[in-house]
């Protein structure tokens, strides 16, 4: 038939055209998005139940979950502070998707209701620009 050599070379330079777009794609693979996890996990080791109602010198448990999504090994610095009091303030690389849990606990010396625990990160070198940031709403008796 008349159609059939048309056709064919139709198909033929549909075919170069898909494998060259399949190695393209294989040779250059787009980037993910970067950004770095960052959330607090409460006393059972799930996002809620947190020691949000304590009573004057009383310890609060809870864990900090950072996952370097960055696509790259990045460093960081957490810092956990309740008014001018610093419960943690740590150093430490995570290699690209590495996980870091980190414990914290606390314990407030004043009375207050609605008193911010803040958790910040810091993705280093710059060390005066926080990164993340969380807050933790608790009240002491």
């Amino acid at each position: 038939m008349k159609l059939d050599k048309p056709i064919s070379i139709i198909l033929l330079v549909l075919l170069v055209v898909l494998i060259a777009a399949t190695v393209y794609i294989t040779v250059n693979p787009k980037n993910g998005e970067k950004f770095t996890e960052f959330y607090i996990l409460g006393q059972d080791g799930q996002a809620g139940n947190y020691p949000t109602n304590l009573t004057l010198n009383e310890t609060g448990n809870v864990t900090v979950g950072i996952v370097n999504r960055e696509q790259s090994t990045t460093d960081y610095n957490l810092v956990v502070i309740q008014n001018s009091t610093v419960y943690k303030n740590q150093t430490f690389t995570l290699q690209k998707n590495e996980t870091k849990l980190i414990p914290v606990n606390f314990t407030p010396n004043n009375t207050g209701n609605n008193t911010k625990l803040e958790f910040l990160l810091y993705k280093l070198p710059n060390n005066s620009q926080i990164y993340r940031s969380l807050n933790l709403i608790i009240n002491v008796i």
